[in-house]
């Protein structure tokens, strides 16, 4: 038995190194599950929050040091959390997991990122000895704080929207209207 007749109705050809229009990373790189609000606001959360850790990070001496170290938590830990986020947007990360369940975690994630964002950037506000790469960070802080806390609040409107439009309406019971009164 010659086995070209067993194999070639289930093998195909090799499709070679691009299969289709999109090849290699970019066929798994998916932007269309954010809708553009959403999409522009991760990536300023991204830009500033990296943008302030690179301006905390050149500062060279502080006096208060605790307010800078404070912030250079925050913005490290935010930029590397709204890269996760997005990177899970944007995979195929996302089909794996329940959609509700990643959306709810970047509202909780992307809120508690604001106000902690907030936090950082008002206390290097009050502790940072007024250089220009301090200055610099905080003004990116708040910017950053000001993305996260808007997404943060879209993502809440848009899910008090759905949960409302998903809420049954109230009915009343058919039985209670034939029964007497003062039975």
């Amino acid at each position: 038995m010659e086995n070209g007749a067993v194999y070639s109705p289930t093998t195909e050809e090799d499709p070679g190194p691009a299969r289709g229009a999109r090849s290699r990373l970019a066929a798994y790189f998916n932007l269309g599950r954010l809708k553009l609000p959403h999409r522009v606001l991760k990536f300023l959360q991204l830009l500033l929050s990296l943008l302030a850790f690179i301006c905390e990070e050149v500062v060279a001496q502080c006096t208060l040091c605790g307010g800078l170290y404070f912030f250079e938590l925050v913005s490290s830990s935010a930029f590397l959390l709204s890269l996760i986020i997005l990177i899970v947007y944007c995979t195929p990360v996302y089909d794996k997991v329940d959609a509700e369940k990643v959306k709810l975690s970047d509202l909780y994630i992307t809120g508690a990122t604001g106000v902690v964002f907030l936090l950082a950037s008002l206390i290097f506000a009050f502790t940072h000895d007024r250089t220009s790469a301090e200055i610099a960070a905080i003004v990116f802080g708040f910017l950053a704080c000001i993305a996260f806390l808007v997404d943060g609040g879209l993502m809440f409107h848009e899910k008090r929207q759905a949960s409302q439009l998903r809420k049954p309406e109230t009915t009343t019971r058919a039985e209670a209207l034939t029964e007497p009164l003062n039975a």
